[in-house]
């Protein structure tokens, strides 16, 4: 009976690590929505994460201070307390191994935190969005972030006052406290992609965007500005697959599930 015990356990270790789930070392997945998006199932980040839990990977979809409910209800450093709490929530269920990961702004806020965090096992940019530092941005809200970083000098960042801010193709304005919004928007502040690439402490990247997204056809595909601006790691990733930016989280599943099996 033993002989028969040991065989079947070595049998199911053998499944778990061919379904590229360790079973000494379980991967855990935060994934994050883009700018006005929901953790919804529906979601694109929602499908995603389903396919994910499918593969045998923990994960987690948190609601973030950018989502349609909360827009930029919390400042930068909210932001990165928000992601560690997701973190702990994936390794109090058993993960080992923590992938942050995320789909547009979600993506930016994974570089960010990526460029500020030891020992995560990877990180995960889909359809990268949000460029402040882009020339666009700058012309366009300028005279925003300046009156934000007055009201801040003036001690009054946690004051709300009418911001601007686009997201794609779409430009409205909504009640946000200045320091927030500094946080998010200063072309100098601390969610610029191509900054926080540079940063990475040691995690493999994977950068996936579709043909479609227009980031990618107006130069802005993620390969110059981000993966080729990281710490060169011998399991990045630079993936282009078809469809637009909502669909990417979608159509590249099979693409991002093969990559955490690698890692």
């Amino acid at each position: 009976m033993r002989s028969i015990m040991a065989a079947l356990s070595a049998f199911l270790v053998f499944i778990s690590a061919s379904a590229g789930v360790s079973a000494a070392d379980p991967l855990g997945v935060v994934l994050m929505h883009g700018k006005r998006g929901t953790d919804n199932a529906g979601s694109p980040v929602g499908v995603l994460a389903e396919a994910l839990r499918e593969a045998g990977f923990k994960t987690v979809v948190p609601e973030m201070p950018w989502s349609r409910d909360r827009f930029l209800d919390r400042d930068f450093e909210g932001i990165l307390a928000e992601i560690d709490a997701a973190v702990k929530q994936l390794e109090k269920a058993g993960a080992k191994k923590i992938v942050v990961g995320g789909h547009s702004l979600g993506a930016n806020a994974a570089l960010a935190f990526g460029a500020r965090r030891d020992g995560l096992a990877g990180v995960l940019v889909i359809a990268p969005g949000h460029v402040p530092e882009a020339k666009g941005f700058r012309e366009r809200f300028g005279a925003d972030v300046a009156k934000a970083k007055a009201m801040i000098a003036a001690g009054k960042g946690n004051e709300k006052a009418d911001f601007g801010d686009r997201n794609q193709g779409d430009t409205d304005t909504f009640s946000v406290a200045a320091k927030n919004y500094a946080d998010f928007m200063d072309p100098e502040g601390p969610m610029v992609m191509p900054r926080n690439a540079a940063k990475l402490k040691g995690a493999p990247l994977m950068v996936i965007i579709g043909e479609k997204d227009s980031a990618f056809r107006f130069g802005r595909g993620g390969r110059d500005d981000i993966f080729d601006k990281a710490p060169a790691h011998p399991k990045s990733v630079y993936k282009v697959v078809r469809g637009g930016h909502k669909a990417t989280p979608r159509i590249g599943k099979a693409a991002i599930i093969d990559w955490l099996k690698s890692l």
